[in-house]
């Protein structure tokens, strides 16, 4: 652990000459008495750490020394790619081969372009998690994460959730786990079930429903990828055929254009893209009506709501008497007279 923070110490040094005690402390997590036992720990291991008081005062290595710690090992190379994302990287237990990495790759770099990686990372960041929504850390995401990279079949435990109101069930699978994916703040496993057959044996899981981990029997030795297998390609393709497979029932909806323009706002994509497929043209009214793949009536009440006057059901008959319920409702609570809050001229 000390060796890790002493070869970051000295790259930070090499990276940025005038670190102060403090600065370093702050940037090592550690404290300012550990700062300066380090650096002597680094003097008496032959790296010629120079310390200067003063306002312009701070560490500096010898002029014209250079470490030769700037090799980048796979792990942290590979974390690079990950480097825009520093939630998931906690989540994976990935941030300190992160931070030396490009530590490493910085102290490389000659002055002016080491200027314009740093002015990048102050200007640009990739925040993935939805807004809203405390992002999921699922307490075995560290040890799934250390599989996918080492490509070791593993046996996971998952539990699935019940059908039709039923309770959820427990199932066990033997697994080589090809890549994660964190979607909107969730973490899904992509992996495939070597003895299926069915969709070539792949499978996506949520990571926080994996309750056990551990490595399959009899798989010793690292599994053999599938090379042609993209990860991105992959996801981009299950996750848009997943997401029709959700779309069970069909709403006729006559919308304005404002509701046409808002649609894509209220609903998921795949619905959107088939329900402006099925469109007709605009009647005499300007309206236009559309046949709407929805999870449910549930849901599609829900996201029709939002249109408000937008939007007006025409089939199925009982969604269509919901909104009638619903804008009753609305029409009694909102309606003016004698005692009603807002009451009065302003409210009519």
């Amino acid at each position: 652990m000390r060796a890790a923070r002493l070869i970051r110490m000295a790259l930070l040094i090499q990276s940025n000459p005038g670190l102060t005690a403090a600065a370093l402390a702050r940037e090592l997590e550690i404290s300012e008495r550990t700062v300066i036992r380090d650096a002597q720990a680094l003097q008496e291991a032959g790296v010629p750490v120079r310390s200067a008081r003063g306002r312009a005062g701070g560490y500096s290595l010898a002029a014209g020394y250079r470490t030769r710690l700037t090799t980048l090992r796979p792990g942290e190379a590979e974390t690079l790619f990950l480097s825009g994302l520093p939630s998931a990287l906690r989540d994976l237990g990935l941030s300190d081969a992160a931070r030396t990495a490009r530590l490493k790759l910085t102290a490389t770099l000659l002055p002016s372009v080491r200027r314009a990686a740093e002015s990048s990372v102050r200007r640009f960041h990739l925040d993935a998690p939805a807004w809203f929504r405390e992002p999921s850390a699922p307490a075995l995401l560290p040890e799934l994460a250390r599989a996918v990279w080492a490509d070791r079949t593993v046996a996971l435990s998952y539990t699935r959730p019940g059908r039709d109101g039923g309770p959820p069930s427990t199932v066990v699978r033997v697994v080589e786990p090809y890549g994660l994916v964190l979607k909107a703040g969730t973490w899904y496993a992509v992996a495939r079930v070597p003895e299926e057959r069915e969709d070539g044996g792949w499978r996506t899981y949520r990571v926080d429903r994996v309750t056990a981990l551990g490595p399959a029997p009899g798989a010793e030795e690292p599994f053999v990828r599938d090379p042609d297998f993209e990860l991105a390609a992959h996801w981009d393709a299950r996750s848009a055929a997943f997401a029709r497979t959700l779309l069970r029932t069909t709403v006729t909806v006559r919308l304005t254009d404002r509701g046409l323009w808002r649609l894509p706002a209220v609903v998921d994509g795949a619905a959107v893209a088939d329900a402006l497929a099925s469109a007709g043209a605009p009647d005499a009214a300007g309206l236009v009506t559309l046949d709407l793949p929805a999870e449910s009536e549930d849901v599609a009440f829900d996201q029709l709501a939002r249109l408000g006057a937008d939007a007006e059901v025409l089939a199925p008959a009982g969604l269509r008497a919901r909104f009638r319920e619903r804008a009753g409702a609305l029409a009694a609570l909102y309606r003016p007279g004698p005692g009603a809050a807002g009451a009065g001229p302003a409210a009519d």
